[in-house]
């Protein structure tokens, strides 16, 4: 099985402004959209947020994590 990046971001425009998405795949052909921001001026704006949004938003998912899997050993000690 490959295995590709299950979190990204990509960029759109819609009418005038543009909009930055960070997406994760739910399954090989469905996509959620996790974040979004719209009313940028520029695509290289747009870009600039989606790739410091999701370098923020893996953080937060990752220290989330770790909380999640202490507090999940401290439950199976305590049991």
């Amino acid at each position: 099985m490959a295995k590709g990046k299950k979190y990204d971001f990509r960029v759109k425009q819609e009418n005038v402004c543009w909009i930055a998405e960070i997406i994760r795949k739910a399954s090989s052909k469905k996509t959620v959209v996790s974040k979004r921001q719209s009313g940028f001026a520029s695509e290289s704006e747009a870009r600039e947020w989606g790739q410091l949004e999701l370098k923020v938003f893996l953080q937060n998912l990752y220290e989330r994590n770790q909380h999640r899997s202490k507090q999940h050993a401290q439950e199976s000690v305590a049991k």
